[in-house]
């Protein structure tokens, strides 16, 4: 374990906290049902995904992006402050310090993070998917690799592959649900995460599927989306049995909420891009309300199979 010493951990943890609140008021109001002690850690892990994310998009929070960004720079600075995280040095940068100091409290492999930076590099590289299996391995490194870091963080064991695998799921179904939402700014941002193999089953012409023509084919696979992240969230549902009861609680309730914008753009049908969908304060209120029933109830004894899902690269192993 590294010092801790070397970090100003309030300032890091008000720093953390600034993130989350600015960068997802989903995620922020569902760490809130997290233990005082797991919350911080969950906000220094969103801390630095959330500013190397910004670093290769040149964004702030999520915002707009920056002209004359160099993506391939920006990798390359995230890989040596994020080497000097783990080696415990202090870096000057906040975001970077945020990971330092939450590698003194918990140990997350490096492989685990790799697999997370690698999502930068794809982003990078402008690089799209060609089938439906690069979608989904490129969604388990820009947020599965996310879950299996915030299980670590948990408390999750490391050597808890099965339930490991649950928690890229839940990723897995939040990025499925951002990609259907996303479509018409990621067209603008001229970029487009929809599998080449499904434009041509649709026969779609490249660059085309934002023309009026063809929104009720672009519907039609956002309905598969949806149904994907459907999935998906089942299994992150069941795996969620073995974290403890605060974390469940967290955990089932961003599902939900989440889950309800893959819903929503299903049921908006050929309409899901005239305006961005999201969910209301109410309605996130309620998945917090339904997520502690579930916990205080007994829970289901059916097992929610993996069977025919994608599953992640074991120990950063090439995807």
């Amino acid at each position: 374990m590294i010092a801790a010493g070397a970090y100003d951990a309030h300032a890091l943890h008000g720093f953390a906290h600034d993130s989350i609140a600015r960068g997802s008021k989903s995620f922020a109001l569902a760490s809130q049902l997290f233990d005082r002690e797991t919350r911080e850690r969950v906000w220094l892990l969103y801390a630095w995904c959330r500013a190397a994310d910004d670093l290769t998009d040149g964004q702030d929070h999520g915002g707009a992006m920056k002209p004359g960004q160099d993506p391939v720079a920006a990798v390359a600075h995230i890989r040596v402050q994020t080497d000097r995280a783990f080696a415990g040095e202090p870096t000057g940068e906040m975001a970077f310090d945020a990971l330092g100091f939450l590698l003194t409290e918990i140990a997350i492999p490096r492989a685990v993070i790799d697999d997370i930076i690698a999502g930068f590099e794809l982003d990078a590289q402008d690089w799209r998917p060609r089938s439906e299996d690069d979608l989904l391995r490129y969604s388990y490194h820009v947020a599965g690799a996310v879950g299996v870091a915030m299980a670590l963080v948990m408390g999750i064991d490391a050597a808890d592959e099965t339930t490991l695998d649950r928690a890229s799921d839940l990723g897995i179904a939040f990025q499925l649900a951002n990609i259907a939402r996303d479509v018409a700014e990621d067209a603008a941002a001229d970029r487009c995460y929809l599998p080449v193999e499904w434009m041509v089953e649709l026969d779609i012409p490249p660059g085309q599927h934002m023309h009026p023509a063809f929104r009720p084919r672009l519907a039609v696979m956002a309905k598969w989306l949806a149904e994907m992240a459907e999935e998906y969230e089942a299994s992150a549902r069941w795996g969620a049995r073995k974290l403890p009861p605060r974390s469940r609680w967290a955990v089932l309730a961003a599902a939900g909420i989440y889950g309800d914008i893959a819903r929503e753009v299903r049921a908006r049908g050929d309409h899901a891009w005239d305006h961005r969908a999201s969910s209301s304060l109410g309605a996130k209120l309620g998945w917090v309300a339904r997520a502690g029933w579930s916990v205080l109830r007994r829970p289901p004894q059916r097992r929610i199979s993996r069977d025919g899902l994608w599953t992640r690269p074991r120990c950063g192993a090439a995807a």
